[in-house]
């Protein structure tokens, strides 16, 4: 989708509800100058310290950064299938937990950086 800034940051924001969370979408904004890479969410100061945050959408920029900056499609096929390994698992951060989800597969961020980087 191409768009101005301010009217792409409210799709976007709309757009995160089909993932379940803004914690889940990436974002990439391109043009003829230097591109810029983010998680669509914001600040969060409520929950900044606990460690709760959901670093998926960090790392899925760095996907599009790899795919779309560097042209490293291995490397970004690769962080996009360790992320989806970890989610095939069942492994879930709090935004994206439900009833379904097992306490014990409820982590925090520095435990799923854990382990999207054990499955790269």
């Amino acid at each position: 989708m191409v768009t101005e800034n301010m009217f792409g940051d409210i799709l976007s924001d709309e757009a995160s509800m089909l993932t379940g969370s803004l914690g889940m979408l990436a974002s990439a904004s391109l043009g003829d100058g230097t591109a810029l890479y983010e998680p669509s969410h914001g600040s969060a100061p409520d929950i900044a310290g606990q460690g709760v945050c959901n670093p998926l959408a960090m790392l899925l920029s760095v996907e599009l950064m790899l795919r779309h900056s560097f042209a490293m499609h291995g490397a970004a096929d690769r962080l996009a299938g360790a992320i989806e390994s970890v989610l095939d698992e069942g492994w879930r951060t709090r935004d994206i937990a439900d009833e379904t989800t097992l306490p014990q597969k409820t982590v925090g961020t520095s435990a799923m950086g854990d382990l999207v980087a054990e499955r790269l």
